[in-house]
């Protein structure tokens, strides 16, 4: 869901990388030592599952799996989703070093959202409600991802109203699709590594 170089008003692209810059700080600061190699896992599955892109005018459409990230990094998904949007920049030009900030923002902010949507949920000793709790993490990032992007694309000018809607409207399918694999993902995860959401649960 990368908005290209140019497609944004000043204003928009230095309110994003501000932002975003805000969010990467606070990301670091609550990444636990024993997160860090999870975080660089998710930061990769970013990084491959939206390479494969389909353009729709200013943005794209693509996996993005930032839900997963969400519920399991909180805000660390911050660091872990920017460095993917950075090598994806660099390495393949996707979205451009100019919107980087915004792009970032607009695919954190919801994933750290989700997060705590579905923190409860996620406290969960039964695997399959926390699978259920993970799943619908993973659609609700997409929702505010989408959004975003959405209105980012508004407040750069009306000529950027009709791709806005279309971005909205392309990406219903996508939001089925990332709550299942995440649903599936989160289910997995509690059965074979379950001290990732440890922090989420009360000590026994």
């Amino acid at each position: 869901m990368h908005i290209v170089d140019g497609a944004l008003s000043n204003q928009v692209v230095i309110a994003g990388a501000v932002l975003a810059a805000g969010g990467i700080a606070a990301g670091l600061r609550k990444l636990p030592m024993e997160k860090i190699p999870v975080t660089g896992v998710l930061s990769a599955t970013f990084f491959v599952a939206s390479l494969i892109h389909v353009p729709i005018g200013p943005s794209s459409i693509h996996l993005i799996l930032n839900g997963l990230a969400g519920v399991i990094l909180g805000w660390a998904a911050f660091p872990a989703l920017f460095v993917g949007l950075l090598l994806q920049a660099v390495f393949f030009g996707f979205g451009g070093l100019t919107v980087l900030g915004i792009n970032t923002l607009n695919i954190a902010l919801p994933a750290v959202m989700a997060h705590y949507l579905c923190k409860q949920g996620l406290k969960s000793q039964n695997p399959m409600i926390a699978a259920i709790w993970g799943g619908i993490g993973g659609a609700a990032a997409i929702v505010g991802t989408t959004v975003m992007v959405a209105l980012s694309l508004a407040l750069s000018g009306d000529e950027f109203l009709p791709a806005a809607k279309l971005v909205l409207i392309a990406h219903i399918p996508v939001m089925v699709i990332e709550g299942v694999l995440t649903c599936f993902a989160v289910l997995l995860a509690t059965k074979v590594k379950p001290e990732l959401f440890s922090t989420l649960r009360p000590a026994q």
